[in-house]
């Protein structure tokens, strides 16, 4: 008997065809069944979902229904709690239920038919791991007692719970340690572990696969990560699916795995940005992670040294209306460990135009000396973040953006890290022909040089000269080079590391006894209110990867390099005093209601010429004023008008948004969800020609 199937398929929200399709099948399907449906003239995947939930199916007549063309019975249905988690998020950040399903799955699932799925579980090929996995296993050492309550704390309730952890506290362990009690009392039972970035996957792999691999079997641990090439991606998401896989690694698209015995979710770094999804869905995996906590009954615990504000406003006391329990660990592990001495040097009082302070400098000379590490941490990769003309004043913009080319002195090119746009360095100014063009400002490139220049007559214990290294984006680029240049660090053949963001956190370098910021000041005085936070929460993390071994811990330090060296920030970063900033911070984004104390919404809009934009966003606007007024809560809805990105143009199009913000979040999702039709209709209108495309991006990070 033919039946009557809601299926979702990868369709965007501006379609506007409903949020599932509706197919023949002559089999009875159960929700979450993946099959393979025609779609147009392709055929695409697509989800069996819920009748009851399709609400705003594009229910067809008989005649004109087409039929499911093959179901993936090899795969086992996703199950309801997953189905439910891609339903709140694109409800709640604005997307088609299609778009936010379809991209959870392994781009290699959406191609594959059910007898190459059958062909490939035949051949079982090995899942993809670190190539340094240790052969024993790891054994569990022994915690402090800070680790103890907080581990019991964790362990008390589901949460979700704010492991508040100094830098080197052991927050790693509480985690393993967490993982270790779920799968010794639930045979069955799975853990998530998330971290924000790609390169710090490989070493927390072969930490829990050290740990659980030799007890649960090698299939035990699986990474998911767009590092991945997308056949070893399918087989650590089916892995997790079936459930062999007890523990999942990732970055934020960890968070949309199909783990159908979820009992534990780690963020880890939970302040990170780069659990904000910037394209497509623009979701924020951290908060994901704490509502699928719910859904799936899982205990959640947010750990960093430095959280989000509003993960720190979340885990005010209850008798304040906190809604997480904060675990605090403000030691580090070893009975004579500290944090570092933090040191503030005033650029004012130091030689004009100097990169590297010669007290700085001489400190690092000492760590050489007695064969230990420094790192020198500069926020800007590259060799000079611009190429100037001495004569006519011509600056290496890019063609395409409305940002300059940083010169890459390595390779002699002048690259765009916006677009990509990349040519060699021009022998004479292309403006005037002058011969005299010259780098302006420092990138690690040109550090990492400067460093090689002003360290050239010191020698290390051995006799041998100084070794620089440099980890950013651009030497990274090689498959294996940052493992590579890692272990150079962690054996000691490094003596002066210089890196950005990329090694500033996560890492544990037990050699380095200093840490230098050689130029913080930029974020101090930034339009984002959200500046102060990132830049606090960077240096502290860098801080923390002095001393992190207990023997060298006390004569670790932390060399901050400022024109500004009474300022609030680096008064409360020299005590590690995380509690007063935060509070300072709350304090100033409650008088100015700014979040976690309302809620924003960003809708952007991308055109050709920026007028096209700009008329959008404000038919937008004039729109929602006049058609939405009546709407329960719009009083409490601010509209902010139009302006362009800080960098307007990127790949010759340009950019232009409008703020949105609301003291009550059902409120503004509710205004967002009714304006969709009124954007819809503008997009349709006179005031949507020219336009490219726009998007609303709900708890925006970057305004």
């Amino acid at each position: 008997m033919t039946q009557r199937v809601s299926v979702v398929v990868p369709m965007p929200a501006h379609s506007q065809i409903g949020s599932t399709l509706t197919y023949r099948s002559e089999l009875l399907l159960t929700p979450g069944t993946m099959v393979r449906v025609p779609l147009g003239k392709r055929e695409t995947l697509g989800i069996v979902w819920d009748a009851a939930e399709s609400g705003n199916d594009l229910a067809l007549p008989e005649h004109q229904m087409r039929d499911v063309a093959s179901v993936l019975s090899a795969i086992d249905p996703l199950g309801r709690s997953w189905r439910a988690l891609v339903e709140f998020a694109a409800g709640y950040y604005q997307r088609a239920w299609g778009e936010v399903a379809l991209a959870a799955l392994p781009p290699q699932l959406r191609e594959l038919s059910q007898q190459q799925l059958q062909r490939r579980e035949r051949m079982r090929p090995a899942l993809a791991t670190s190539s340094s996995v240790p052969a024993d296993a790891e054994a569990p050492v022994a915690l402090s007692p800070e680790q103890v309550l907080a581990l019991a704390g964790c362990q008390a309730s589901r949460g979700p719970h704010l492991l508040f952890g100094a830098t080197g506290s052991g927050k790693t362990e509480v985690y393993l340690r967490c993982v270790q009690a779920l799968l010794q009392n639930d045979p069955l039972a799975q853990a998530m572990v998330m971290v924000p970035e790609i390169n710090l996957t490989p070493q927390l792999q072969d930490r829990f696969r050290s740990r659980f691999a030799p007890t649960y079997g090698d299939d035990a641990v699986v990474s998911l990560h767009s590092g991945m090439t997308n056949p070893q991606r399918l087989r650590s998401w089916l892995a997790a699916h079936k459930g062999s896989a007890r523990v999942v690694l990732g970055t934020r698209m960890a968070v949309f795995a199909s783990t159908p015995r979820l009992r534990l979710i780690v963020v880890d770094e939970e302040h990170d940005p780069s659990y904000k999804q910037h394209e497509g869905a623009r979701y924020s995996a951290r908060d994901l992670a704490v509502y699928r906590g719910r859904l799936e009954n899982a205990t959640v615990v947010l750990g960093s040294a430095t959280p989000s504000l509003e993960s720190w406003h979340h885990s005010r006391p209850s008798t304040e209306g906190g809604r997480y329990r904060r675990q605090e660990m403000p030691s580090r592990i070893g009975a004579h460990a500290s944090l570092p001495l933090v040191r503030r040097v005033d650029m004012n009082h130091q030689p004009r135009h100097a990169v590297i302070s010669p007290p700085l400098l001489a400190a690092i000379r000492q760590r050489i000396a007695v064969g230990e590490q420094s790192l020198v941490f500069l926020n800007r990769r590259g060799y000079a973040p611009v190429l100037q003309c001495t004569a006519c004043e011509w600056k290496s913009g890019c063609p395409h953006c409305s940002a300059f080319r940083v010169f890459h002195k390595i390779d002699r090119s002048l690259r765009c890290h916006h677009c990509g746009y990349a040519e060699p360095v021009p022998r004479a100014c292309p403006e005037c022909g002058n011969l005299d063009i010259a780098p302006v400002g420092r990138g690690t490139e040109r550090l990492e040089e400067h460093l090689a220049e002003l360290l050239a007559d010191t020698r290390r214990p051995d006799g041998l000269p100084v070794s620089i290294e440099r980890i950013d984006a651009d030497s990274t680029r090689l498959a294996g080079s940052l493992e590579q240049q890692l272990s150079k660090v962690h054996s000691g053949a490094v003596d002066v590391l210089v890196g950005t963001q990329m090694i500033a956190k996560g890492h544990d370098f037990r050699r380095i006894t200093l840490v230098a910021a050689v130029n913080p000041d930029a974020a101090l005085f930034s339009s984002d209110f959200r500046a102060p936070e990132r830049l606090f929460g960077l240096l502290m993390q860098a801080a923390g990867r002095a001393g992190r071994d207990a023997a060298t811990s006390r004569k670790s330090e932390m060399w901050i390099q400022t024109f500004y060296p009474l300022h609030p920030l680096f008064d409360a970063l020299k005590r590690h005093d995380y509690p007063a900033f935060a509070n300072r911070q709350l304090a100033e984004r409650a008088s100015a209601g700014l979040p976690p104390f309302s809620y924003q919404a960003l809708l952007r809009a991308d055109a050709r010429p920026h007028e096209a934009a700009q008329r959008f966003l404000t038919a937008a606007s004039t729109g929602a004023q006049t058609q939405l007024a009546g709407l329960p809560g719009f009083s409490h809805i601010t509209l902010y008008p139009a302006v362009p990105l800080g960098i307007q143009r990127v790949a010759n199009v340009e950019r232009a948004q409008m703020l949105v913000e609301c003291p009550v979040r059902a409120a503004l999702q509710g205004f967002l969800a009714a304006w969709q039709p009124v954007l819809h209709a503008v997009r349709r209108s006179s005031d949507g020609q020219g336009l490219l495309r726009w998007a609303i991006d709900v708890d925006p990070l970057l305004i």
